[in-house]
């Protein structure tokens, strides 16, 4: 069984490791998120929110943030040091993200967990999602997280085979490192191992292994990395 641990390192700068188990299956984080912010003790920080950004409910943001002009921000929320948020981003609930990430322009995000230095800087949505440390989203990919008959969305395993995640609502597990191409599409519950690429345009489903590339017509082969 795919453990949490086989797509993320959990990063020191979030307060919540004692939530998120590395031996759990990486599904298992997504209801997490909430229960993570629920017991935070959020505190006020000395920030000057700019006059067409949006905040309510519970949201702690770093003072080291970049805020943008405009912009929605509905908590709970957590928003970690350095991370910038750039015009147009629409945070609506239940979303944590750590350091260094660009959460992009008109880019929604709703009940995600991003780790430290995920970059998803254009036209894009997360929901229901985990995405690994340093994993990019190319502009306008999509984490799907509702299937069409919104029936629980199963998750493909390593070996093949498939086994229920007891979520209805659930998109992507985007490991460490890992990028996507620009429009791409990631059906509920794709996963993506450490490394992994997914091509432009691809509407993409299942599970892709570490250091691999997912090509037009779901071909997946096995290849360095060219960085």
């Amino acid at each position: 069984m795919l453990k949490a641990s086989d797509l993320f390192d959990f990063p020191q700068s979030l307060p919540f490791d004692a939530v998120f188990a590395a031996d759990l299956a990486p599904w298992k984080w997504v209801p997490l998120i909430r229960e993570a912010l629920k017991s935070y003790s959020f505190q006020s920080s000395a920030i000057e929110i700019p006059p067409g950004l949006h905040v309510e409910g519970q949201v702690f943001i770093h003072p080291s943030v970049k805020l943008p002009p405009f912009g929605s921000i509905t908590g709970p929320a957590y928003i970690g040091e350095g991370t910038e948020l750039r015009p147009g981003v629409f945070i609506r609930g239940n979303v944590i993200a750590g350091a260094n990430c660009v959460l992009g322009n008109s880019c929604e995000f709703k009940n995600c967990l991003l780790l430290d230095g995920v970059q998803v800087p254009h036209f894009s949505y997360v929901g229901d999602s985990v995405l690994g440390n340093k994993a990019h989203l190319g502009a306008g990919v999509t984490c799907s997280n509702l299937r069409l008959d919104q029936r629980e969305v199963p998750v493909q395993q390593p070996d093949g085979s498939r086994c229920g995640s007891g979520l209805r609502k659930l998109g992507a597990l985007i490991g460490d490192h890992a990028e996507v191409g620009c429009n791409a599409v990631l059906n509920p519950g794709s996963v993506l191992g450490r490394r992994a690429l997914v091509m432009p345009t691809m509407a993409f489903r299942g599970y892709i292994g570490a250091d691999s590339i997912a090509y037009l017509k779901q071909k997946i082969e096995t290849a360095p990395r060219m960085d």
